[in-house]
């Protein structure tokens, strides 16, 4: 893909985008900058990435065949997964028939369900995970719960931004915790994994980039997540050397076994028994957003040149920074943000608010970044800044 014409010629390369959230939605303004092509497609009307996209579809995005027509009426040159619920055997279908998928269709399909990319990584690549167990009923969870113990953590197979995770801490949680994962599950598959609770210094996100110029590595970035989903994240996650030598390892191992070009977000946990693996997305991750205000190029481009082919010189930490979200607290379609005057007079802070067309309790709508001479104090601005933004709701 060395050499390419101007969006909506003829000569256009285009990609299509499967899932057209605020990820989405830097992945499509990166490629617009080296003269893509974007088309969006999401579930719901109006995605983030929609509103920057060349063309937008709205399709189920669990339904290959709606699926497969948007890809025969587009004709991409690239299908970029953005997020894990889609139809990945039609996927891997197209990729069969000469599609290319980013950065693999067996890595979309792995990284859409828990147990696949556990598996992987614990079984095939024989990696140091937490233990776990999978269930298909209300009855192999309590069993599953009483060969791991408590307390454990219960995911449903599929899910996103930690819908459906709770920590199960008795024996009288296991009900409970069951049916909060076949809320939170997508593809309707009633089937969830128990993981042993791992008591952990830090977790963090390792960005893993492969390329035609090799395997890159982003500087570590630390987040706490709530409910399995991101609050705040910041970047250099401070760690020792032989701490970096061992996640590289794992992400290199398991990056290498999927394959293709593109940006990877292994997250991993830090113990005092070593490094452990917890998951794997192949593509930006949330935490990385970090990364608009650290490097000289973010997660966004940085996924954007590897899928194209492009080279990709040494990545440079410009300095220290770190993130803070804003979520919703409530459903809601009528909304404001407001803040931003008071957020954007913290020195070295940005503000993306994402465009998300309706509010969802626990919904990121929007997040500040700051940058600083250190992390600690980049955290505090970003805090600040986040805490300054608010969302007002109207009947």
């Amino acid at each position: 893909m060395s050499k390419y014409g101007s969006p909506l010629s003829k000569q256009a390369r285009r990609i299509v985008l499967l899932g057209s959230g605020e990820l989405g939605k830097e992945v499509i303004i990166e490629a617009q900058r080296l003269g893509i092509e974007t088309v969006a497609v999401d579930r719901y009307a109006n995605a983030p990435a929609m509103q920057v996209a060349h063309r937008s579809h709205v399709i189920d995005m669990l339904d290959g065949e709606a699926l497969r027509r948007i890809i025969e009426l587009e004709q991409p040159d690239l299908i970029v997964p953005e997020i894990e619920a889609i139809a990945t055997e039609t996927l891997v279908e197209l990729e069969k028939e000469g599609r290319t998928v980013v950065p693999t269709a067996r890595a979309a399909r792995l990284t859409m369900d828990r147990e696949g990319i556990r598996r992987l990584a614990a079984e095939t690549l024989e990696l140091p995970t937490a233990p776990y167990r999978f269930a298909d009923s209300l009855d192999e969870l309590r069993q599953a719960v009483a060969e791991i113990g408590t307390p454990c953590v219960i995911k449903p197979i599929m899910s996103s931004s930690g819908k459906g995770q709770s920590v199960c801490r008795t024996d009288a949680d296991i009900e409970a915790c069951w049916e909060y994962a076949m809320e939170g599950g997508r593809a309707k598959k009633q089937r969830v994994i128990v993981e042993g609770f791992i008591h952990f210094d830090s977790e963090i996100t390792l960005l893993t980039i492969r390329s035609v110029s090799g395997t890159s590595f982003c500087a570590p970035i630390g987040h706490v997540q709530k409910d399995g989903d991101y609050i705040e994240s910041w970047q250099p996650h401070q760690m020792t050397p032989e701490q970096i030598q061992e996640a590289e390892h794992i992400a290199r191992k398991v990056t290498d076994s999927l394959g293709g070009y593109g940006l990877y977000g292994v997250e991993l946990f830090l113990t005092k028994d070593g490094v452990l693996f917890s998951e794997v997305s192949p593509r930006p991750h949330d935490t990385g957003m970090v990364t608009m205000v650290t490097q000289d190029l973010s997660e966004f481009a940085l996924h954007a040149r590897a899928i194209l082919g492009l080279p990709l010189p040494t990545i440079r930490l410009l300095t220290p920074g770190a993130t803070h979200t804003l979520k919703a607290d409530r459903d809601c379609a009528t909304f404001q943000i407001g803040g931003l005057e008071e957020a954007l007079s913290i020195p070295n802070t940005q503000v993306r608010v994402f465009g998300k067309p309706e509010t969802k309790k626990g919904r990121r709508m929007a997040v500040a970044m700051s940058s600083a001479d250190d992390v600690e104090q980049a955290r505090d601005m970003a805090r600040r800044a986040a805490q300054a933004l608010h969302i007002d709701y109207e009947a």
